[in-house]
């Protein structure tokens, strides 16, 4: 698959970029989606939420009533879960989410994330780009140009580029990434995909030594 490189003004230029069909171009596997996507968000929970158990909460532990003879179920402390201010039963407690995915999952999933995007044509390739400052009006100006500000639109560095970050950093609509650090979420979480020429390299490299 060919696709035409767009300058930073909108218009194509007269280059184009092959895309490597094993990755852009395979059979996609959602399981292999599913379960990146899934490690993915619960390696980003944190785990600390916990609730109080019957031994844990302060108040007496004076019989509330007779063991007999009211009538009524046992109540043997204001601590239980039947009370209000008392524990909780089969509460949460801190654990942790992470959970290891083997290697080849994980690429099979970008490459099935990749792939999808290129069906759906929601790929676009910009030529090479830098900002000698900070200035989040002229990123705002680039995501306007390439008409891709009304959804969320991913753009793929070939490597950290700090002004071109920090001016994108305020657009709840725009996120940027470098080629090493993409996921699979961060992919199909994003309306088009903003790849820059020298990118593709990177991102062929990249499956290439895994």
């Amino acid at each position: 698959m060919e696709l035409e490189v767009y300058k930073i003004d909108g218009s194509k230029s007269t280059r184009k970029v092959a895309l490597d069909d094993g990755i852009f171009g395979i059979e996609p596997n959602d399981h292999a989606i599913y379960l990146d996507v899934k490690q993915f968000l619960a390696n980003k929970r944190q785990g600390t939420h916990s609730s109080k158990e019957k031994s844990q909460v302060s108040g007496s532990t004076r019989k509330l009533k007779r063991q007999k003879g009211t009538g009524g179920a046992r109540s043997g402390s204001i601590k239980s879960p039947l009370f209000s201010g008392g524990a909780r039963a089969f509460g949460p407690h801190p654990r942790v989410y992470n959970f290891k995915l083997n290697k080849k999952v994980k690429q099979l999933a970008r490459k099935s994330a990749f792939t999808y995007k290129a069906k759906e044509n929601q790929i676009i390739i910009l030529e090479d780009f830098t900002f000698e400052e900070v200035k989040t009006k002229r990123f705002k100006e680039l995501v306007s140009t390439l008409n891709v500000g009304e959804k969320n639109a991913l753009f793929i560095l070939p490597e950290v580029d700090t002004n071109v970050y920090l001016s994108s950093r305020n657009l709840q609509k725009a996120k940027v990434l470098t080629a090493a650090s993409i996921n699979t979420y961060e992919i199909l979480h994003a309306a088009n995909l903003i790849i820059m020429e020298s990118s593709i390299q990177k991102i062929n490299e990249m499956f290439k030594n895994n």
